[in-house]
């Protein structure tokens, strides 16, 4: 969640610093979506029996239809999609607000406090212009916060890769833990090192026999190559969400050309098909 208040509160912050909305306005809109949440709570049916469980799947997919408008760049679905997560933060605070565990009051000036705290740079004396040094800084303070926590009692983060979601798509929570990890200083001085190991994993798998040795050394590839995108600086995830949506535009202009003539795709050639896809590619450009 405090990934989803810092985008938000990102947002509404540059929206008031550059001239868009007053600060007047701004306290007015969020007091009254706090409001109408409160209300909702009340006297909707519905809205009154959920819990922070029940509506966990269905922030979860807020946030993927976020994502996805993102990776389309439409702004107008993505200004919708951002306030149903926001809407998401509200409730599960006043759900919680109910029970005095905590309010969304404690929940902004938890996250604003973090905010300060994990940019040394900027409110601080610290002077780090460098973006990895930033990111390594970041890592650091964090480390420092959960080593605190458990001085007061909480509980007890051993590892470097406790504070990455089991839920998380495997492929995002791959990349996360290497993230981690080479935090710690595990990792590849440079792209090549990632590269020639990707080469020795897919080696592995030519050389694997069983369906299950296969499987396994697979794991280990695709593994590998998001390291290989990592140390290259790429986000495996959005390269992999970026030639979907591609596959998808040109696979339905197949589809659609192929409709219009009257006859199915199992009765084109290979060759055939190749023609129609790399028509929808050129259509592209």
């Amino acid at each position: 969640m405090d990934f989803i208040l810092m985008l938000d509160n990102f947002l509404v912050v540059s929206a008031y610093k550059s001239g868009k909305m007053d600060q007047q306005a701004l306290q007015q809109s969020f007091l009254k979506l706090v409001e109408v949440v409160s209300e909702l709570r009340e006297k909707c049916p519905w809205d009154r029996e959920q819990t922070i469980e029940s509506i966990r799947h269905l922030t979860i997919e807020e946030t993927y239809e976020l994502t996805d408008a993102i990776i389309r760049k439409d702004f107008l679905d993505m200004k919708e999609e951002l306030g149903d997560v926001l809407l998401h933060v509200l409730f599960y605070s006043q759900i919680t607000s109910e029970g005095n565990i905590f309010n969304i009051h404690e929940v902004i000036d938890t996250l604003t406090e973090k905010l300060i705290r994990r940019h040394p740079h900027v409110y601080g004396d610290l002077q780090e212009a460098d973006q990895e040094r930033v990111k390594l800084k970041w890592e650091e303070i964090k480390a420092q916060e959960k080593a605190e926590r458990v001085q007061q009692g909480g509980k007890v983060k051993e590892s470097a890769l406790d504070g990455v979601p089991d839920q998380l798509p495997a492929l995002i929570k791959a990349q996360r833990m290497q993230e981690k990890a080479a935090s710690r200083g595990f990792d590849w001085n440079d792209p090549a090192g990632a590269r020639a190991k990707f080469m020795e994993e897919l080696a592995e798998f030519d050389e694997a026999e069983t369906e299950e040795e296969k499987e396994k050394e697979m794991g280990d590839l695709l593994f590998s190559l998001i390291n290989y995108c990592r140390l290259s600086g790429i986000n495996a995830d959005d390269a992999l969400s970026y030639t979907n949506k591609k596959f998808k535009n040109r696979f339905q202009y197949m589809e659609g050309v192929i409709q219009e003539e009257g006859k199915k795709m199992k009765s084109y050639s290979l060759e055939a098909l190749e023609a129609l896809w790399q028509e929808a590619k050129g259509l592209e450009k």
